[in-house]
């Protein structure tokens, strides 16, 4: 029987949610405690409300975005030092939110997640924005206004964002203006679990890979790509049946994959270890 009050069990509550509903906080923090067995969410959803009381006071009185906006950069990049990871950007704790707001380093979707909750606790309404490789923020009034929270805040221009695509991407993907298109809370989601599940391939982490896969198909149960992952993974290192079951399922949804060869080579090798094992 599953933990009613485990982390997964309170992931599937939030993903339940309505869309503009879900606290993104709460959600990057249970994320990090499937990571941190033990980890109790509620101290840091605390930390994020006094920030944003902090805040608030701040900004009361001021009338211009602009200027509110500035308060905030100043509040959080300034006075509570928050930055990011250039020298260890790798580094799972970058993730974790918990850590985030302890060491008050991140990378760019974390110090997003602690700009949108401080700043929509105080009255700063900001948007994530997914652009490839450098998740961005930005005024949800103004969507002119783009914050790069991993450089303590830096305002962008459009020209800016073309010139970051071109080294994040060595100019393979050309600019267009809807990459600079909102993010919504559950691609938030998904985009903190990819960046855990590239670190822990990295690291060479199955068993925290396939946890990752596992929570990405709680947000779409029809994504075919995890579904394979995670199959592969299993064949190889892990529980060969579940695996097995998953490259069938890709399959049998993804008859024309470019890869639908090679996965059903897989498939059937795995199927004569399998038979030679029992």
């Amino acid at each position: 029987m599953a933990d009613l009050h485990s982390p997964r069990a309170r992931l599937v509550q939030i993903l339940e949610t309505p869309e503009k509903e879900i606290d993104l906080g709460e959600a990057a923090l249970v994320i990090a405690a499937e990571e941190q067995p033990g980890l109790d969410p509620y101290p840091w959803l605390d930390r994020l409300d006094e920030l944003g009381d902090r805040l608030r006071s701040r900004v009361r009185g001021l009338r211009g975005e602009l200027d509110r906006l500035g308060r905030l950069n100043r509040f959080l990049f300034g006075e509570e030092g928050l930055r990011g990871n250039f020298e260890d950007y790798y580094d799972p704790r970058n993730s974790y939110l918990n850590h985030v707001l302890d060491r008050r380093l991140g990378i760019p979707i974390t110090l997003a997640v602690v700009c949108l909750e401080v700043g929509r606790r105080a009255g700063v309404p900001l948007e994530g924005v997914g652009f490839p490789g450098h998740f961005l923020l930005r005024l949800t009034d103004h969507p002119e206004v783009l914050i790069d929270p991993f450089d303590r805040g830096r305002l962008l221009t459009r020209s800016d964002c073309e010139e970051l695509l071109a080294r994040l991407t060595r100019g393979s993907v050309e600019f267009e203006p809807s990459l600079l298109r909102p993010a919504g809370p559950r691609q938030m989601i998904q985009r903190m679990l990819n960046n855990l599940r590239g670190i822990y391939q990295q690291r060479g982490e199955v068993e925290r890979v396939v946890s990752v896969l596992d929570r990405l198909l709680l947000l779409d149960p029809t994504d075919s790509e995890p579904v394979r992952d995670r199959g592969l993974l299993q064949v190889r290192w892990g529980d060969p049946e579940s695996g097995a079951a998953d490259l069938e399922s890709y399959l049998a949804a993804e008859p024309l994959a470019p890869d639908y060869d090679e996965v059903a080579r897989i498939l059937a090798e795995a199927r004569r270890g399998m038979r030679y094992l029992h």
